[in-house]
C-alpha cells in the first residue's frame, strides 16, 4: 500500500499560503472589510478562486486562518526577574494589543469561523508564553500558579472585557495577576539537579 508523501515544507503550498495571506492583510489595509470577497483575494495573490475555497472552504474561514498567523507570538515574554513581573508585563502587553481595533479584530474572525481548530491554536500560543514564564520562575527557585490558573484568573478575564466590554486597565490587568501569584494551587519548585539525585 503506497503511503502518500506530506506536504513538502516550503513548497508551492507554503508559497499558496504565504501569498494569500499577503493578499488579505494588503487589503484589508486599503479597502472596506465589507467588500473584501474570495475573487478580489484571488486576484490581489495572483491565484484562482477555486484554489482558495479548497484549500479554505469560505471567507470566514481564511480570514481566521490569517488572524491565527497575526495572533502567533512572534517574540519571547520579556524577563524581569521574576515570575510575577514577567506575568505583568506579559499581561499589560497581551491586554495592550488585543485591546487594539486590530486586536480585536482578529479575535472575531478566529471565533466567528465554523472549525475549533483555530481558536484552540490561539489557546496553545498562549500557553506556550505562559509555560516559559512559569520554567523561568521555577528555575529561579521561585514558585508559580499552575498555567490553567494563570489561563482563568488573567487571560479569560482580559479576553472577555475586550470582547464584550471595555479594554481592562493597567490597574486591573495587575490586580489579576496578583490575584494569580497570590493563588494556592502551586507548582513545586524546580531542586537542583544534585539534589535530585541525592534523594
Amino acid at each position: 500500500m503506497a503511503v502518500k508523501e506530506g506536504l513538502r515544507p516550503g513548497g508551492r503550498s507554503a508559497r499558496v499560503q504565504a501569498s494569500v495571506h499577503k493578499a488579505v492583510r494588503d487589503l484589508l489595509r486599503t479597502v472596506d472589510r465589507s467588500e473584501v470577497t474570495i475573487p478580489l483575494i484571488a486576484g490581489e495573490a495572483g491565484v484562482t478562486p477555486s484554489t482558495i475555497y479548497r484549500r479554505w472552504g469560505d471567507l470566514q474561514e481564511l480570514l481566521a486562518d490569517v488572524a491565527v498567523e497575526r495572533l502567533r507570538p512572534d517574540m519571547l515574554p520579556v524577563e524581569t526577574g521574576s515570575g510575577a513581573g514577567d506575568l505583568e508585563a506579559w499581561a499589560e502587553q497581551y491586554a495592550e494589543e488585543m485591546s487594539s481595533g486590530i486586536g480585536r479584530e482578529m479575535m472575531r474572525d478566529v471565533l466567528a469561523a465554523q472549525d475549533t481548530v483555530n481558536p484552540c491554536k490561539c489557546f496553545e500560543f498562549t500557553r506556550q508564553q505562559l509555560e516559559l514564564i512559569g520554567e523561568r520562575a521555577r528555575a529561579r527557585g521561585e514558585s508559580f500558579p499552575d498555567i490553567d490558573v494563570v489561563m482563568d484568573k488573567v487571560v479569560a478575564p482580559i479576553v472577555y472585557r475586550i470582547l464584550f466590554g471595555e479594554a481592562p486597565t493597567l490597574d486591573h490587568v495587575r490586580g489579576l495577576v496578583r490575584d494569580a501569584m497570590a493563588c494556592d494551587v502551586e507548582l513545586t519548585p524546580l531542586r537542583p539537579v544534585s539534589a535530585q539525585k541525592s534523594g
